[in-house]
């Protein structure tokens, strides 16, 4: 017999036709299904591998993944965010003691004298948890004292 595609399931009987191909039903989870589903093209397996690849290059977003492949921008969401959830978290290592944030480049670099960086700063660091940092940076008061 069929193997249930939700629940893995091997209680499966069958439950006439569909699309000309035997139809089964599962007696675990009641999930009807065929074997053997043609109905994914490799044209558009070929499309999901190839969005994904590019939008984890960092070179397309979803909207224009959505005019390139002719497809709406919440099916490519569904494409990455399926290839996402089926990868291991990231570990980051321990060791990194330094960052830089290119957002906040025009901020830090500016030379104003209301919050740019002819002022100093003070600067807090904490973890949260193992791998997750946290960086707090705070403006001095006008009346504050430095040590």
């Amino acid at each position: 017999m069929a193997i249930c595609k939700q629940c893995g399931g091997e209680h499966t009987v069958k439950n006439g036709t569909v699309r000309g191909k035997a139809r089964y039903k599962c007696k675990d989870c009641g999930l009807n299904f065929t074997d053997g589903d043609g109905r994914i093209r490799n044209e558009l397996a070929a499309k999901k591998a190839l969005a994904v690849i590019l939008y984890s290059l960092g070179k397309a977003s979803f909207g224009m993944l959505a005019k390139i492949f002719g497809v709406s921008r919440s099916l490519t969401y569904g494409w990455i965010r399926k290839q996402a959830d089926a990868l291991p978290e990231p570990v980051v290592a321990g060791t990194i003691s330094e960052m830089e944030f290119d957002e906040m480049s025009h901020f830090v670099g500016s030379k104003k004298t209301k919050n740019g960086s002819s002022r100093p700063w003070i600067v807090a660091q904490g973890e949260l948890s193992p791998g997750l940092s946290v960086v707090v940076m705070l403006q001095r008061s006008e009346g504050s004292m430095t040590k």
